[in-house]
């Protein structure tokens, strides 16, 4: 660990995460600060968080950007970084954070988070090394405000740190599809807000172009089961936004 460096808030948004939000509080006991929003859990998740040690602060929801946003503003330090009650900070990474925070060579990291699903690890195909920018400086980076898909926007150059985020998602795969419904739901709005258009070649291809690049092309297949349905999922989402917007279209054209 570096003799010194600048200090470090963690910043986690909650709801109902009780089974998940110990091992993610063990993995930053290196921290200086930890926040925890939450939007009001039933379970006790405010109490397992304040007996770490973590301030809890309770926040209606407010959308992904925003609410995320909300806790780096209730932060202690202007480094922060950003988590969801099912992630973990593995070793490697944290060693690479505490090098980095020793001496900034930028104001924004990203690290490769590393997903499971049906009980393995994927390192390949679409859910490796999926790029998270979740370290950055506050003063010069954000949340951006978008309900779903949200991200950390900055103009500073970003920086590539070492080691995995852990994200050990305990939910069923029933759970995760009915997650994955709302996300291209919210998707789907996003897009024609945006103006973007749909049709039969989106609609027919994207699934098709999707698979091609993430089971062949990024060796999604080398994660057995897991990797075929994860990006089998993964297409059909595809298909579905478009589905979506095509059916918003239709019933606002019908409206008129």
């Amino acid at each position: 660990m570096p003799a010194t460096r600048q200090p470090l808030s963690i910043a986690i948004i909650t709801l109902n995460a009780a089974s998940q939000l110990a091992a993610c509080l063990d993995s930053v006991r290196f921290a200086d600060d930890i926040v925890v929003v939450d939007s009001g859990s039933t379970d006790g998740t405010q109490a397992l968080a304040a007996s770490y040690g973590a301030r809890v602060i309770e926040q209606d929801w407010l959308g992904f950007g925003p609410q995320k946003q909300f806790a780096v503003d209730a932060a202690r330090h202007d480094w922060v970084l950003c988590l969801d009650a099912d992630e973990r900070v593995s070793p490697a990474l944290q060693t690479s954070i505490e090098n980095a925070l020793s001496n900034p060579s930028s104001a924004a990291f990203r690290f490769p988070r590393c997903n499971r699903f049906l009980g393995r690890y994927l390192k390949h195909g679409e859910g490796y090394p999926d790029w998270s920018l979740r370290l950055f400086d506050r003063r010069q980076a954000r949340w951006s405000t978008d309900a779903v898909h949200e991200k950390v926007v900055t103009t500073a150059t970003v920086g590539t740190l070492a080691g995995d985020l852990l994200h050990d998602s305990a939910e069923s795969l029933a759970t995760y599809l009915t997650k994955q419904n709302r996300y291209t739901t919210l998707a789907a709005e996003m897009a024609l807000q945006a103006g973007k258009r749909t049709g039969f070649a989106r609609i027919a291809l994207s699934p098709l172009v999707r698979f091609i690049k993430f089971y062949f092309i990024r060796q999604g297949f080398r994660d057995g089961l897991p990797g075929l349905i994860h990006i089998a999922i993964g297409c059909f989402n595809s298909m579905m936004k478009y589905s979506k917007m095509l059916e918003r279209r239709n019933t606002d054209a019908a409206l008129r």
